[in-house]
């Protein structure tokens, strides 16, 4: 899950993992964004497919970090953007976004385009809502 944080608080999150990829770099692009202190939000274009899995090790290591971070993450992450076309898909994301939100302490939102995904992040960091919110 590659992280661009040159945008922050835009932190654009790919799922397109390629084979030599170094998750390390990606729990610090995290934690460099945690220790900014400021509300972002983060957004894909790209959600994860039925196929996309995660090693033992690596949902292990996951869960001990978001443990870790659990409270800067509920925080000063807004909100998961998910940009999705397809209403069928968005309808499974609201379904899962449940639990996501419960397990990673912030919501996940869906989005049609990036326009409104852009739109919907603005909103979400000058309005200052709040963590958790449906």
């Amino acid at each position: 899950m590659p992280l661009d944080i040159t945008n922050f608080p835009l932190v654009w999150m790919s799922y397109d993992d390629a084979p030599d990829h170094d998750h390390d770099e990606d729990f610090a692009a995290l934690e460099a964004s945690l220790e900014r202190g400021a509300p972002f939000v983060i957004l894909t274009d790209n959600a994860p497919t039925e196929d996309h899995d995660h090693s033992h090790e690596e949902k292990k290591r996951t869960a001990l970090w978001m443990k870790k971070h659990k409270a800067e993450l509920r925080a000063l992450v807004r909100a998961m953007i998910v940009i999705e076309p397809n209403s069928a898909k968005r309808l499974a994301f609201r379904t899962f976004g449940v639990a996501f939100a419960k397990v990673w302490g912030f919501p996940l939102r869906l989005a049609q385009t990036r326009e409104e995904a852009m739109e919907l992040a603005g909103n979400l960091l000058s309005e200052g809502v709040g963590p958790a919110t449906p």
